[in-house]
């Protein structure tokens, strides 16, 4: 009896430190959304104003009048360009890098680890420079394989934890059944780490879509994704404010969809990565 009401605190004071935690992360978004729905005379108002008149005037004018679904476009194509171009070519890597039992597996993995950490800033120069020559400024192309350069290893090493919890063993039950590589690849390994799949292909899309830097050097009126177009909405005028803040909460909104259809299968996917 003492067992279980003891279990039964530390689950409540468990639960109270969640709750606590979801309420401090949360208030950047909830008063963001407060002030995209005040005007600016009551976002800036002190004490801060708790009872106000809404507005959706911000919010139209970032669907409307700003072209916010034209930088959406732009920002869906690369992103979901760089997904399948990088979760493909990670996932045939980080799968012969699980199955080499020699120390070259992980030289290879700590090289990449090593790119990985390279600051953005020392890569934007150069980047810009070979897609200048290439005449691909102000291309997808460009912003694509700039991001798949920088998002691989990341795939690559998020990946491989997935392949490794995969017995070796079912790859040679496969091979005497008379699977091929190629088979045993894509008909028994792929689908029991589809969850992780699933959450690697996530991160690189939070990845590329929230890319500034990049964005910023090697896009152009053409091309300009979200965070570099959402930069521009008089973030410095206090005036608009309201406008930034309406702007942010309209760029996080394709993301949390994606989330929630996708929670089933994220929820498997980081279980699956927790199990060694």
């Amino acid at each position: 009896m003492k067992k279980t009401r003891r279990l039964c605190a530390s689950q409540l004071l468990l639960f109270l430190a969640l709750c606590l935690f979801t309420a401090i992360t949360l208030t950047p978004v909830a008063w963001a959304f407060l002030t995209s729905i005040k005007q600016p005379i009551d976002a800036f108002a002190i004490p801060p104003k708790l009872v106000f008149e809404p507005t959706l005037e911000f919010h139209h004018m970032v669907w409307f009048e700003k072209g916010f679904g034209r930088f959406f476009l732009n920002s869906a194509i690369i992103s979901v360009s760089t997904v399948l171009i990088s979760v493909s070519i990670g996932t045939m890597a980080a799968y012969g890098l699980s199955r080499m039992r020699d120390k070259a597996a992980k030289g290879i993995l700590l090289g990449l680890l090593s790119l990985r950490m390279f600051p953005h800033m020392l890569l934007a120069i150069p980047f810009f420079i070979l897609a200048k020559l290439l005449n691909l400024i102000d291309t997808y192309p460009a912003m694509v394989l700039a991001l798949v350069a920088i998002n691989q290893p990341f795939t690559i090493w998020l990946m491989h934890s997935f392949f490794v919890d995969v017995p070796a063993e079912i790859d040679e039950a496969a091979a005497i059944d008379g699977a091929s590589e190629w088979q045993t690849f894509f008909r028994v390994v792929l689908p029991i780490v589809r969850p992780g799949l699933w959450v690697t292909a996530l991160f690189s899309l939070l990845l590329a879509y929230n890319e500034f830097l990049f964005a910023l050097v090697l896009t152009g009126p053409n091309t300009k994704p979200l965070p570099v177009a959402i930069a521009e909405y008089g973030g410095e005028d206090l005036n608009y404010w309201s406008l930034s803040a309406a702007a942010a909460i309209a760029i996080m909104i394709p993301i949390v969809v994606f989330m929630m259809l996708l929670q089933k299968h994220l929820v498997r996917g980081l279980a699956l990565g927790a199990v060694k």
